[in-house]
């Protein structure tokens, strides 16, 4: 892995996120990038990536910037604020223009090979594929959906350029749960980890991150990152026994 400072690891993390989970669209303004996904019940995917040094004299003109983006497009305009890797002042300015705090989240990595040596294969037959299949994206919608067209998702998927696996472990010939990964650059990110709630506590989610963290280390990612909600606490358990220790913890500011 490349050497980086902590705020280069953050940004570059948090755009290849991006990149897994891509908008319809992407508007580069001068390194913020402004991402538009009207379909999308993600709505995380259409928020704004404000990374970047910018001056406090230029600060509110971006933000004004961004927010025509969003009017001009009927969307809300949501920010994902990074400590480190976006201005100091935006948050401050945000909460001062009335847009409210919410969705914590913390961003994790580990080496893939502790993540190999202390996550040892679960109990479940797993199968990687290579895009995702009708069965991998019906597990993952039973636990996920949220009652929108599925079709936009299916596009998200489809707009996904890099080398991906999608995991599904099997119960006899019933999908309980799934998981994806994204190769990028030397990393790899998982994303979309779903277990149905008649396998949870069998080893499923553990035998499904075992087969992503394989699959990154076949596309010679050396090191894996993901990112999961602080009050989950199932998933903090498995994150942090396989080695996952957080390097941000972030949070959106959504106008009101």
């Amino acid at each position: 892995m490349t050497a980086m400072t902590g705020s280069e690891m953050i940004r570059e993390l948090q755009e290849r996120a991006a990149r897994a989970l891509p908008a319809e669209r992407v508007e580069d303004a001068e390194g913020w990038w402004l991402r538009h996904a009207p379909r999308c019940a993600a709505w995380w995917v259409g928020s704004v990536l404000p990374h970047g040094a910018v001056g406090p004299d230029e600060l509110v003109y971006r933000v004004s910037g961004a927010e025509r983006f969003y009017a001009e497009h009927g969307a809300v305009a949501r920010f994902q604020i990074s400590p480190g890797a976006c201005p100091a002042g935006l948050d401050p300015l945000l909460a001062e223009r009335g847009y409210r705090r919410e969705s914590p989240m913390s961003l994790r990595v580990a080496p893939t090979a502790r993540v190999l040596e202390w996550l040892p294969a679960g109990p479940l037959r797993v199968v990687v594929d290579d895009g995702p299949t009708r069965r991998w994206f019906d597990a993952w919608y039973a636990v996920h959906g949220r009652g929108g067209d599925p079709r936009a998702e299916w596009d998200v998927l489809d707009r996904v350029e890099r080398p991906s696996g999608y995991a599904r472990a099997m119960l006899g010939d019933d999908v309980v749960a799934v998981g994806r990964v994204v190769a990028d650059t030397g990393w790899a990110g998982m994303f979309g980890m779903a277990t149905r709630p008649a396998a949870r506590g069998r080893g499923a989610a553990r035998s499904v991150l075992a087969a992503l963290a394989r699959w990154a280390g076949d596309q010679r990612a050396d090191h894996v990152y993901l990112q999961v909600e602080p009050d989950n606490a199932p998933a903090l358990w498995l994150y942090e026994r396989a080695g996952f220790a957080e390097i941000c913890a972030y949070h959106y500011r959504t106008a009101r």
